[in-house]
């Protein structure tokens, strides 16, 4: 596996970049329409069990939401190391989990 297609857990880095890139872009064409993040991706599920399976979380301890929280939270702060920006996991006004770019004052 090359570095071009490198996972981790679910995340295909390659691909984040990708998005991490697209969603610079929109911030810097419209940059009063965002706060502190931007949605990279989301994922149209609560379901614990749905995003276990979705991410490939399969060594979490427990199947419950704080134990996917704390996953989720690893996970971002692993891959925000790899790609470096701040990325994290959230969940939407509908309750859907979404993977966001966090922005700071000089994005």
């Amino acid at each position: 596996m090359s570095t071009m297609d490198f996972k981790l857990y679910g995340l295909c880095i390659e691909r984040l970049k990708y998005q991490i890139r697209l969603a610079e872009e929109r911030v810097r064409k419209s940059p009063h329409s965002f706060n502190s993040r931007v949605v990279l991706e989301g994922y149209q599920t609560s379901d614990v069990e749905e995003i276990v399976d979705l991410l490939e979380l399969y060594d979490i301890d427990r199947k419950d939401r704080v134990s996917l929280i704390s996953k989720l939270q690893e996970l971002a702060e692993n891959a925000s190391l790899l790609v470096r920006r701040g990325i994290e996991f959230d969940f939407d006004n509908e309750g859907n989990l979404c993977l966001y770019l966090k922005l700071n004052a000089g994005s």
